[in-house]
């Protein structure tokens, strides 16, 4: 390798992201700049990373199931009768199947959904419990159009509906259509993530603590089943910059303007997130299973494509600014503002999802929140607000507003603060799931876990966070990133008696509970 930005960041990849092994990309104008492999694909077998060795690249699949969709029909919305009928029990207006591609069906997620049937961490989920969990929908956790919410199955339904409709698996329209259009000579459907057939393993764990192999017994396809090698991956971009000019080429319609039913402008559609890095526009997604973690970014102004792969937990899209930066030759980080944590840190409820957000101070000019599915970190600003790309929280006279720009939604939280009860042990049943919450006291703390036609789920030690307000922490789960912290607010009667809860998190919101006896 020669000595140039980029390539000294590829260099240093493996140590500042440790793990069993790795991948990099980086293209402009249609040539490789950077293709570099490292470490091991499979370190018991030792087994080398090469940019031929196969990669889950999990939820990057979902723009190349909406590719197929865009391939195969010149009007996706034939099949929103199609959809109606796999979602039997749906009381009220189901979604559509653009609703679908742009993450915008109001659908509770249905790998989170599991969580609450008490699905053990490295259970089998195939096509029978995914079934299951899909066929049992009842309710959506927002009317379909006016909000976003990630959710995996919207794309399974895709790809399901349309190997109905044509007679023709995933596997062979992917391989027939956009694998062989692009040049992806490898790619594959990876449907089964037990194991790959090159050999290639990913893995949990740290530097610090030791790696192990990863579990994974899930069942995919359009949510996230593609395995793909780095040379793959490199067609598929060049294929995108082959193509820029042609108006009707699949990647210039997948990245089209997509909007709310309100008209405001949407941040997701056909299974690729819009956004702005170094001030300049860009689509790309993540991927993330327990243990492999990718990510593709693509600057149409520029002609620059970005790849990454881990098969590790490392960030693999701070790993993708980095060689982006380097190649813009932009700076990779802002200095934030010594500004002091304001008055209004603490906790609180968003009244319109049910979920719980705290906020506190991470760093001088910085505060963390907790609210979605993972911690973000605010920069805070001269006017008094919080804020990072998605989200930004203002004092004003009525209370303490946030706003999530990409989710279309502003809420004026309600204070949650104060201290806790742990009169609420007893067992809660969701009838809309047919599922059970138990909370227990044990020794003076409270304890959850969720149970259901998945199995019983470990029990965890509830965080409080308010008056009959609790986190149960899902640190591990069937995907990754896990759901994250679930919220439980126990609701009361007039005589302070605990008869109930609702039960939700950033991915599946909004279910009540009732209290059925003691723990």
């Amino acid at each position: 390798m020669t000595d140039t930005p980029i390539e000294r960041i590829a260099q240093a990849l493996p140590r500042l992201y440790p793990g069993p092994g790795g991948a990099a990309a980086v293209l402009r104008n249609g040539e490789v700049l950077l293709r570099h492999a490292w470490g091991f694909a499979n370190a018991e077998q030792r087994i080398p990373f090469t940019p031929r060795a196969l990669f889950r690249m999990c939820s990057i699949t979902k723009q190349f199931a909406c590719a197929t969709l865009l391939d195969r029909l010149s009007d996706p919305t034939v099949l929103d009768d199609d959809l109606r009928r796999r979602l039997p029990l749906l009381e009220g207006v189901a979604p559509g199947s653009l609703h679908l591609a742009h993450n915008q069906s109001g659908l509770r997620d249905y790998w989170a959904v599991a969580m609450l049937h008490g699905s053990p961490v490295e259970a089998p989920f195939g096509p029978e419990e995914s079934a299951r969990v899909i066929g049992g929908t009842r309710s959506l956790h927002f009317a379909p159009g006016t909000q976003y919410s990630y959710v995996n199955q919207n794309f399974r339904l895709l790809t399901e509906m349309l190997e109905a409709r044509t007679g023709q698996s995933f596997a062979d329209m992917l391989r027939g259509g956009t694998f062989d259009q692009a040049g992806m000579e490898t790619a594959f459907l990876a449907a089964d993530t037990h194991a790959m057939p090159d050999g290639t393993e990913g893995y949990e764990g740290t530097h610090a603590t030791g790696f192990r192999p990863a579990v994974n017994r899930i069942h995919w396809t359009g949510d996230a089943g593609l395995g793909a090698s780095l040379d793959d991956m490199i067609a598929w971009e060049k294929h995108i910059d082959a193509t820029r000019d042609d108006a009707g080429s699949l990647y210039r319609r997948l990245s089209a303007p997509v909007a709310f039913a309100d008209g405001a402008p949407a941040f997701y559609g056909f299974g690729l997130a819009r956004g702005a890095e170094f001030g300049r526009a860009v689509t790309g997604h993540g991927g993330a299973l327990r243990g492999w973690r990718s990510n593709r970014i693509h600057v149409a102004a520029e002609r620059v494509s970005v790849v990454v792969m881990f098969n590790h937990l490392s960030d693999a899209h701070a790993a993708m600014l980095d060689l982006l930066a380097a190649l813009l030759d932009e700076p990779r980080t802002t200095a934030a503002s010594d500004l002091p944590a304001p008055d209004w840190c603490g906790a609180y409820l968003d009244p319109s999802t049910g979920l719980s957000v705290r906020i506190d101070a991470a760093s001088p000019g910085r505060l963390r929140l907790r609210f979605g599915h993972s911690a973000e970190t605010l920069d805070l600003n001269a006017d008094g607000s919080a804020a990072n790309v998605q989200t930004r929280i203002h004092p004003t006279p009525q209370g303490l507003r946030m706003r999530r720009v990409r989710e279309n939604q502003s809420t004026l939280l309600r204070p949650a603060g104060g201290s806790t009860r742990i009169d609420a042990a007893g067992r809660y049943a969701c009838a809309e799931l047919g599922a059970e919450l138990t909370i227990a006291n044990a020794g003076g703390a409270l304890y959850g876990a969720f149970s259901g036609f998945l199995g019983r789920g470990r029990m965890e030690l509830l965080d409080p966070i308010g008056p009959d307000l609790w986190a149960l922490p899902c640190p591990r789960a069937l995907d990754h990133t896990p759901p994250g912290d679930w919220t439980i607010a126990i609701h009361r009667d007039a005589a302070g008696q605990a008869t109930g809860a609702t039960v939700g998190c950033w991915l599946a919101r909004g279910l009540r509970y009732d209290r059925i006896g003691g723990a």
